[in-house]
């Protein structure tokens, strides 16, 4: 919830308004390896939930943001697939047709203009060395997401620097984070987050980004238990970027829901003046 509530937040103050899409059904990423098909119908239909409203989709999930961007794409220069689909979306009064884009967050935020973006920047954190994670399904496969340089890209380092904090480099930065893969292996997760985050740490991040809450999840909430498992202790920070834009924007951290995540960023609120609590005398 806090990757949404921080989101929200910082689209109010960029004058961002969004819309919820009423009876959304899970973007179909999940069953990709067991029904292909089933996939394609499931993102199909939120994307005719979206055309009805006549609405581009701006998604904070980087499997979501796939799958529909690639399921978006494939209907619309696939004819025989198209009418396939949409003889049994007819079944539920649906027909995709086509006439929306499915953007990310951070895609939305980058067209929007680095230098107007630097308007709102009100308290820039340059007391921070945050290590950005983006994670795969944004910028892969290529062919779909058609994002520069998928193998480097940069979208999430100009939006850190945006904030005022120094990038920290490390190895295997664009590494999977083994979300998918733990429901074979629930170990395979926790040998990935362990990488990422001692190759953040060790490079001298104070904090890491991410962009996808399925990473987020396996970052910090999984955190403890990989320290537990491999007898380490990493102590790192995992922020959703609204968080970290929301707090170089001026908003108050309890706002953002910083104190919602499981390795608290006591660095990052000791750096900000507590709020005092309404007064109750008259």
């Amino acid at each position: 919830m806090s990757y949404e509530i921080s989101a929200r937040r910082v689209a109010q103050d960029l004058e961002i308004t969004l819309y919820d899409m009423p009876d959304t059904n899970c973007c179909g990423l999940p069953l990709d390896p067991v029904n292909h098909h089933m996939m394609i119908l499931l993102a199909a239909r939120n994307l005719c939930l979206a055309e009805e409203m006549g609405l581009d989709i701006l998604a904070l999930c980087n499997g979501c943001t796939g799958v529909l961007t690639k399921v978006n794409k494939m209907l619309k220069h696939d004819r025989a697939l198209r009418e396939q689909v949409n003889s049994q979306l007819s079944n539920i009064d649906k027909e995709f047709k086509g006439t929306i884009e499915v953007k990310h967050m951070v895609q939305v935020l980058t067209e929007m203009g680095l230098d107007a973006l630097k308007t709102y920047i009100t308290r820039p954190l340059d007391f921070l060395s945050v290590a950005g994670y983006t994670g795969c399904h944004l910028f892969r496969p290529s062919e779909y997401m058609e994002v520069e340089h998928p193998e480097d890209p940069a979208i999430l380092t100009d939006l850190i620097e945006l904030t005022g904090a120094k990038i920290v480099r490390y190895v295997d930065e664009f590494q999977c984070c083994g979300f998918v893969e733990g429901s074979i292996d629930s170990q395979i997760p926790l040998f990935l987050a362990r990488e990422l985050l001692r190759n953040a740490k060790n490079a001298g991040a104070d904090a890491m980004v991410t962009i996808c809450p399925a990473c987020h999840q396996v970052l910090d909430a999984n955190q403890r238990r990989a320290e537990r498992t491999f007898s380490e202790v990493y102590d790192l920070p995992v922020l959703h970027y609204p968080q970290l834009l929301g707090l170089a924007m001026g908003i108050p951290p309890a706002e953002l829901e910083l104190t919602d995540l499981r390795v608290r960023p006591t660095k990052i609120l000791a750096s900000f003046p507590k709020t005092s609590p309404p007064s109750t005398t008259t």
